[in-house]
């Protein structure tokens, strides 16, 4: 199907969605459909439980937000379960601005734009319509039709709270077109849009002195005065501030706190109050979500003028900080570089995982335990298991600084030195040291770091630099064991036979002279220190082995080289150490002869297929491990 084949489907779908009636219809709607009368928070909470909510280890994950943040799970559980939840039983929070303060980068926009394009969305579901009063330039709430003195009768017949009055054109076009019949006004399905400004608004202050509140309110059309007669007759106003178009949706204040006092006193009536006043006429009722973003530098400069402390108890402040785990850190590099124009340069293995590595050291605090330095934290923050710690470690830590993630290094400077990297270097392929290096010479051109962060930032680079050579080593040495797949397996079966004689308390029998021995010790433990199997621990590390080794037995499955990951991994060093020569030699030897070309052929054709690098990236790997282990 073609571009304008499935314009011209969109266009289909929402003819269909499209519906208008009498107030009297939209009332027998009503009783089939009740949810059809939620206010705007209500709207925006069932919106993002609608998408899914699915329970972890460490709370809950939405799926609304889970395609463009990562690694702000707590700070969005957060947002929803203590704002948008309580907001949408209309508990008091339903009347503060939410204000969501963090550093730059951090994701706050995103999250804004988000909510925004979600609602134009879900106003297209079922779950999510909304009606108005048709030709009302706010999108009225049709309910607002019922008079105060009938609203009890109407909650105890639907179950359903009216809030806020009709508005002055409203009342007069009730009178006017429709001789005080409610039961006959005409109400229409509305979809949200931002670029038709409907039930969607966005404020940004400009210049005080010249910003008009009529951007907010609306204002006066002075062309029809004559026609009209006055300026209060409602037909003579413009109901086209981001107020008025925004209702029954969302208003998002940029900058708020950069706003005139005038501009300020409008939201303290509307969120509190839930109406606002526009020109020559009565309070005008509003349902709308008020949600600004600053940074923390700001906010602090706002409460601490004293004019603004009737603004201090209408806000709820949500902290928005940045990610601090490095596997979601990758995932905002990689949607960053998708959206970019160098989505189609190779990016070797792991070059994504060293800088996001380097990113989030700049964000973490120096733990106060002894037992934990930064890159235990670090590891331990992304959910990898570090031995000695648990969970209630990592909630102890986070306990430690409850601002963490409020500063450091944002994720567009990293994006910018990978974009650097890749014009600079001109090629079509670049690995974690080119990132790295890059990195490094960025921090002289970045404005807001002091030469003592420098030198703390540089030692992160340091820091990183080794966990990558980790990484390189350990990524050459599965691609050359690979080819000793044969020796790998028998190193295990020997292994594994060891292991069940030193569990049962029996002897093997020499496969040579027959005679019976002991297990043999020094094997066992060559293969467990490889993986920090200590004295204390070789004996539980073992039974467990043999455990698995039954379980699988049960189920009538055979335990392979690749049923136990530690397990695996061990063999894979031990057998590395063994053939460390032949990698150090294989690599590094500038005129290779035949047999080595072959291994180094076969390597690489393995980090190719199954390693994802490229032949540029594969063979820049080899001759930085042979260069490591020639030190």
């Amino acid at each position: 199907m073609g571009i304008l084949d499935k314009v011209a489907r969109y266009r289909e779908e929402e003819e269909k969605l499209k519906w208008e009636g009498t107030f009297a219809d939209y009332l027998e709607l009503l009783k089939e459909k009740p949810w059809i009368a939620q206010s705007a928070h209500s709207r925006i909470y069932n919106m993002i439980k609608d998408a899914g909510i699915e329970e972890t280890e460490t709370g809950k994950k939405y799926k609304f937000f889970s395609h463009e943040l990562f690694g702000l799970e707590e700070a969005l559980e957060r947002l929803v379960e203590e704002y948008f939840h309580p907001a949408a039983k209309k508990l008091d929070v339903r009347k503060r601005i939410l204000l969501l303060m963090g550093p730059v980068s951090g994701g706050k926009s995103t999250l804004v734009t988000l909510l925004k394009r979600g609602l134009e969305h879900y106003t297209r579901t079922e779950r999510g319509a909304v009606y108005a009063i048709k030709g009302c330039p706010m999108h009225e709430d049709p309910l607002h039709l019922i008079p105060n003195h009938l609203r009890e009768d109407f909650y105890k017949e639907y179950g359903i709270r009216i809030e806020g009055n009709l508005s002055p054109l409203n009342m007069m076009r009730l009178e006017e077109e429709y001789n005080g019949r409610i039961e006959d006004v005409l109400v229409e399905r509305i979809f949200f849009s931002e670029d038709r400004r409907v039930g969607i608004g966005t404020f940004s202050p400009s210049d005080p002195k010249s910003q008009d509140i009529a951007d907010l309110t609306g204002s006066i059309d002075f062309s029809t005065i004559a026609q009209y007669g006055s300026e209060s007759d409602p037909r003579a106003y413009r109901f086209d501030g981001e107020l008025n178009k925004a209702n029954r949706g969302m208003m998002e204040f940029q900058e708020m706190l950069k706003l005139d006092e005038k501009f300020l006193w409008h939201l303290l009536s509307l969120t509190q109050e839930g109406n606002f006043k526009a020109g020559r006429f009565a309070l005008i009722s509003a349902d709308e979500l008020i949600v600004a973003h600053t940074n923390e530098t700001e906010y602090r400069s706002f409460i601490s003028n004293k004019k603004n402390e009737a603004l201090h108890s209408r806000i709820i402040v949500m902290p928005i900080p940045y990610n601090l785990k490095v596997s979601e850190e990758e995932k905002i590099y990689e949607k960053m570089i998708r959206e970019s124009d160098v989505a189609d340069v190779h990016i070797a293995p792991h070059t994504l995982k060293i800088a996001a590595m380097f990113t989030i050291l700049t964000r973490l605090k120096e733990p106060k335990r002894s037992d934990v330095d930064l890159i235990k934290k670090m590891r331990l923050y992304d959910g990898q298991i570090v031995e000695g710690f648990s969970q209630m470690d990592v909630d102890e830590l986070k306990k430690e600084y409850p601002d963490e993630g409020m500063s450091g290094i944002d994720p567009r400077y990293v994006i910018n030195r990978i974009s650097s990297t890749i014009i600079r270097k001109g090629v079509n392929s670049i690995n974690a040291l080119d990132v790295l290096r890059s990195l490094k010479d960025g921090l002289d051109q970045h404005p807001s770091i002091t030469d003592e962060l420098k030198e703390k930032y540089l030692n992160f680079i340091s820091l990183a630099r080794k966990e990558y050579d980790e990484i390189a080593k350990k990524e050459v040495q599965k691609a050359f064991v690979y080819s000793y797949e044969e020796s790998a397996k028998t190193l295990m079966d020997n292994y594994l036979d060891n292991v069940e004689a030193y569990c049962n308390k029996t002897k093997l029998r020499d496969p040579l002279t027959g005679e019976e021995i002991n297990p043999d010790e020094k094997l066992m433990r060559s293969i467990e220190e490889q993986i920090g199997i200590s004295e204390n621990a070789k004996k539980a590390f073992r039974e467990e082995i043999l455990i698995r080794i039954s379980a699988y037995a049960r189920k009538g499955k055979r335990f392979d080289y690749n049923s136990h990951g530690r397990l695996r991994e061990a063999i894979q060093k031990k057998l590395f150490a063994d053939l460390k020569d032949v990698v150090k030699i294989t690599t590094s030897t500038k005129t290779p002869d035949e047999q080595q070309l072959k291994k180094i052929n076969e390597v690489v054709a393995r980090l190719i297929d199954e390693y994802g690098y490229n032949s540029t990236s594969a063979n820049e790997l080899l001759r930085y491990v042979g260069s490591l282990l020639n030190r």
